[in-house]
């Protein structure tokens, strides 16, 4: 009871391993390389304004993280209405995609070459389905593809359609088909798939609330949370993790460690090794890519442009890929009734030009594109903010799947190394299933053998009720 476990990471699978841990009463450290918990998840609070980093819903068919979060919040646990859209050349789509709606925007003649580019592909599928490119269109049909998927894919990925892996439509856009989309229409005489949940849950005051009072917790347990602290060694002996080496502000410390719960990109963990693995292992690890990401709150005079929660933004010309509207998400994110606050949000990578750009340069960048969405009388821009977040995205590209493969099976063999989270297992899990994975690899340091790489591996949509889903979530967690 008394050995000590490191937990490297203290966003959502980190702190939900930590606190697993310290209510078993373990020694528990948490490693977290940023000033606050909760990662990518986490919520940012300027002036009194408070802002999401990618919009972040509550929502699960995993019955025991449900009940945390339900324990943890408690009446500021609200639900809310879901609504997003496509607006793409000045019109508003419904997301998921709705036949009506794309018969209404493109109209009559565009339609009719949609439904011509569907039939081809359903007569002519592409096998095998090497990309997302050939996995949508085979979905969808080339037209719709390129009118409503690849400007704002690869907005988000930066590289081609054609070298991001299908295994990422796979597990992000599944269940969404056109023909479903039809067959809905029909079926429910409305213009929308229902493939998404239509409501959610959303703490008040952003999903920050629930990884404070996590933190809270986990301190009041005897936990210790080291912010601001980097991993920069692992040490192996005897082919088991026996100390965990950090650097923050005050100097570097060593970290005795029975167990490690790593939540870090997985690149650097391998990176951290010491002795090393094998150069081929090295490398494969190394390769294993991150999309970045930042967010430009803009503060501005007057009512909401628009109801949505978020709107995607599939223009080309528009250098954002998505818009948030805080006020949707929680009325009392924005604190001023006069003003509202909207989230421009860009994919990008670390270094690149958008990355290095100073605050001041991204706020008339993220006003500029505002204005040019078209959702009426330019808004006068009242104070902005930036914040950027590294390492946001695993990155789904050509030889990840094999590079990981054996990765993994290097890792393998460290018995008391466990691999958790969306940077851990590269896996762009949801934050539900992120949190699954903690608190099994928690059980799995407390003498359990669940086996984490079978969460979210199911390939029905995870937000339909569906019993592969139910099916998939019982035998990881059972």
């Amino acid at each position: 009871m008394t050995d000590p476990i490191v937990v490297a990471g203290g966003g959502p699978a980190g702190l939900t391993a930590a606190l697993v841990l310290v209510r078993a009463g373990r020694v528990v450290t948490v490693v977290e390389r940023d000033d606050t918990v909760g990662g990518l998840a986490r919520t940012v609070e300027r002036n009194g304004f408070r802002f999401d980093l990618g919009g972040h819903r509550f929502f699960t068919r995993v019955s025991e993280i449900e009940r945390l979060w339900e324990e943890l919040l408690g009446p500021d646990l609200l639900w809310r209405r879901r609504r997003s859209r496509i607006l793409f050349h000045g019109k508003l789509f419904d997301y998921p995609l709705g036949a009506g709606s794309v018969l209404r925007g493109l109209g009559p003649v565009e339609s009719a070459r949609i439904l011509a580019s569907y039939l081809r592909a359903k007569l002519r599928p592409i096998r095998p389905e090497a990309h997302l490119a050939d996995w949508v269109e085979n979905r969808f049909g080339r037209r719709l593809f390129e009118i409503f998927f690849r400007t704002y894919t690869e907005k988000v990925w930066g590289i081609p359609c054609e070298r991001i892996g299908a295994e990422w439509a796979a597990q992000r856009i599944r269940g969404l088909s056109l023909r479903a989309a039809v067959a809905d229409m029909i079926r429910r005489g409305s213009g929308g798939q229902r493939t998404l949940v239509t409501h959610f849950r959303y703490p008040r005051l952003g999903p920050g609330m629930l990884w404070d009072r996590m933190r809270e917790e986990v301190e009041r347990g005897g936990g210790r949370i080291l912010l601001g602290h980097r991993l920069t060694r692992v040490r192996l002996e005897a082919g088991r993790v026996s100390a965990v080496e950090v650097e923050g502000t005050k100097g570097r410390a060593a970290l005795p460690a029975a167990h490690l719960v790593s939540t870090v990109p997985i690149g650097v963990l391998v990176a951290a090794l010491s002795p090393s693995p094998a150069g081929e292992i090295a490398a494969a690890a190394a390769a294993l890519r991150h999309r970045a990401f930042l967010v430009v709150a803009l503060v501005l005079e007057g009512p909401d442009p628009f109801p949505d929660n978020w709107l995607y933004l599939h223009d080309a010309s528009i250098r954002a890929g998505r818009v948030q509207n805080f006020r949707a998400w929680s009325p009392d994110l924005v604190p001023d009734p006069a003003r509202s606050c909207l989230g421009m949000e860009y994919f990008c990578s670390e270094g690149d030009a958008l990355w290095s750009s100073p605050d001041r340069r991204l706020v008339e960048i993220a006003s500029e594109d505002l204005a040019a969405l078209g959702l009426g009388a330019p808004p006068r821009v009242v104070e902005g903010h930036v914040v950027r977040v590294p390492d946001a995205y695993p990155v789904y590209d050509d030889g990840w799947a094999s590079r990981l493969e054996s990765v993994r099976a290097a890792l393998a063999p460290i018995a008391n190394l466990h691999l958790a989270g969306r940077g851990g297992m590269h896996r762009y899990n949801n934050m539900d299933h992120s949190m699954l994975t903690g608190l099994l690899a928690a059980r799995n340091v407390l003498g359990g053998s669940h086996d984490l790489w079978s969460v979210n591996a199911d390939e029905d949509y995870l937000e339909t009720d569906s019993a592969a889903v139910r099916r998939s979530t019982r035998s990881a967690a059972s």
